[in-house]
């Protein structure tokens, strides 16, 4: 199990969080740049090496009724995934405020946290998303593949 102070060197290692002590020595660290009203990434990490990241209805995540998962027994590699998927949820427009737009290229590069590439490309009158050469999945239009792509985990790479 991660120390406190090591849960609070790796938490700090994200310069888009800012602490604020709260009651019985507890931390909170805040995303200001949320979308939503809601902006604590961190609940309450406590001395004693306990605390939450909020994760809402992400999948892979054991969650409470409010969206937080125990980061008591969490790794270096899982706080820090759990962290960075908040700040990307915290961070991506709602789903109804997502207005469909054309990329600026027919191909377009997306990439996940663990480096995968995927290539969507508009052939005919597809939107088709390869993996190397294979073609992974197809679309009748670029909101539906974008979608499929978020959930998945893979945001647009711009080089």
């Amino acid at each position: 199990m991660l120390t406190f102070e090591e849960k609070k060197a790796i938490i700090e290692t994200f310069p888009q969080l800012t602490a604020k002590d709260v009651s019985m020595k507890r931390v909170n660290y805040h995303f200001e740049d949320s979308l939503y009203e809601k902006t604590v990434v961190v609940h309450h990490l406590h001395p004693n090496g306990n605390g939450f990241v909020f994760v809402a209805d992400l999948p892979g995540y054991n969650v409470n009724d409010k969206g937080l998962v125990n980061i008591r027994e969490a790794s270096e590699a899982e706080l820090r995934a759990a962290i960075a998927d908040s700040i990307r949820y915290l961070s991506d427009k709602p789903e109804d405020e997502v207005i469909e737009q054309v990329p600026l290229s027919e191909e377009q590069e997306w990439r996940n946290r663990e480096g995968q590439t995927l290539l969507l490309a508009n052939e005919d009158l597809l939107w088709n998303v390869y993996t190397g050469l294979n073609l992974e999945e197809s679309f009748e239009s670029f909101k539906e593949a974008e979608r499929y792509l978020l959930e998945e985990g893979f945001r647009p790479y711009t080089k």
